[in-house]
This record gives structure tokens, sequence and C-alpha cells, in this order.
């Protein structure tokens, strides 16, 4: 399990494994100190809150190129891999 701070929840992890981009149906990136997953093919990201991801098209949050490239980076930085 992920180690964050009370404010925050990680999303159980058998969750994470099968969770996908509800638009392109394509792997996400979670970044848990951010209670986000993000979908770099469509520079979209998605709140999760309290544990819970929402994965609701219409409340997706299209990030600019500047945003994308460091998240890109960050991931890359941590080593985060894809839900699936």
């Amino acid at each position: 399990m992920l180690a964050v701070s009370a404010s925050n929840s990680p999303i159980n992890s058998q969750l994470l494994e099968i969770l996908a981009c509800p638009k392109d149906k394509g792997s996400l990136i979670y970044f848990v100190d951010e209670e986000m997953l993000y979908n770099p093919r469509l520079q979209m990201r998605y709140e999760v809150r309290q544990g819970i991801p929402v994965m609701l098209i219409d409340e997706a949050i299209v990030v600019n190129q500047v945003e994308h490239e460091r998240l890109v980076a960050k991931a890359s930085q941590l080593n985060l891999k894809p839900t699936f």
C-alpha cells in the first residue's frame, strides 16, 4: 500500500489494476500526492476524492502542454507504472 498523508487516501490496489480511461479505454498513471489519475495520450486528468476516482469524462480536466510535460517527467522520475 502507498504511504500518504491523512488528507488523501490511496485508491484500492485491486481497483487500480483494472482502471481505464473512460474515453479511450487505455491505461492511466496514478499520482497519489496530487490525488489524480492521468491519461497522457489525451492529456486528461481525473480527480481522486477520498480514494474514489471520479471517472466522468465531463469532469475530466484537459491539461496544457506544459502541464503534460511536467506530469510525464514526474511519472518517469518516480518510475510510476500505468494502471494495467
